[in-house]
């Protein structure tokens, strides 16, 4: 009953009805590289582990920076025993935290960069790759980060190009719930932007993007933006809705 996006949907159906289904979509994909660096804090190392393998089969070098606070609690940990030294294993109660000094400070070539876990552990990671090339960071998260300074959002109009209809979203409504309410057919699920669910062409418009799926030159490009938590720092925006 408290659920929203895809269970509040769920929920809504009657017996017989019938539902379209597509394909999932992928924003944390794996990018051909030379060689990776997986880093992953607890139940992170669920999305590094299939991209783990499939680098692995195709050859690439790579090495998994794994932490946690214990081992019995660190999911995977004997399936991953199998790779030798490629995996380091830091179990927090054995040697305290990961030291992501170490692991980040220098920048290393031609090496992407696969991170997920809890938001800290993120953040951290953000800021020792500052002095790494562009575009070798990626991350996925599992709750939002933390939310924007709102208290200076203003209004502003949306021009729904498709359709031709014009909407007024407040400063205090998204721009989901306003050109929902409106009756434009958009799809959403985590409704706080880390899904991608809601990714939308953008037109014309200056972005204030709020998103934890886009990357930085994503956002320069001004092409998408994820409309459940992103707004527009001009007076109007032109979607392709």
């Amino acid at each position: 009953a408290d659920g929203r996006g895809g269970a509040q949907a769920a929920h809504a159906l009657n017996v017989g009805a019938t539902v379209r289904g597509r394909g999932p979509r992928n924003h944390f994909p794996i990018v051909t590289a030379s060689r990776y660096l997986f880093i992953a804090g607890g139940i992170g190392i669920t999305p590094l582990l299939a991209m783990i393998h499939e680098v692995d089969a195709a050859g690439a070098r790579w090495e998994l920076q794994y932490t946690g606070r214990s081992r019995s609690t660190m999911a995977f940990a004997d399936e991953l025993a199998d790779f030798g030294d490629r995996v380091s294993i830091t179990a927090s109660d054995e040697v305290g935290r990961l030291d992501l000094g170490t692991v980040l400070d220098v920048p290393q070539p031609d090496t992407l960069i696969y991170a997920c876990g809890p938001e800290s552990m993120l953040e951290e990671i953000q800021q020792r790759v500052a002095s790494w090339p562009p575009g070798s960071l990626h991350l996925e998260r599992f709750a939002a980060a933390a939310p924007a300074d709102s208290s200076n959002d203003a209004a502003f109009e949306v021009v729904l190009q498709r359709s031709g209809r014009t909407v007024l979203v407040g400063a205090d409504t998204s721009v989901f719930d306003a050109v929902r309410a409106a009756g434009a057919s958009v799809l959403g699920s985590c409704l706080e932007g880390i899904c991608g669910t809601c990714e939308t062409d953008v037109v014309e418009g200056e972005i204030d993007h709020r998103d934890s799926v886009l990357d930085e030159e994503e956002r320069e490009s001004g092409e998408t933006m994820m409309i459940c938590v992103s707004r527009c720092t001009s007076e109007r925006l032109v979607l392709d809705l």
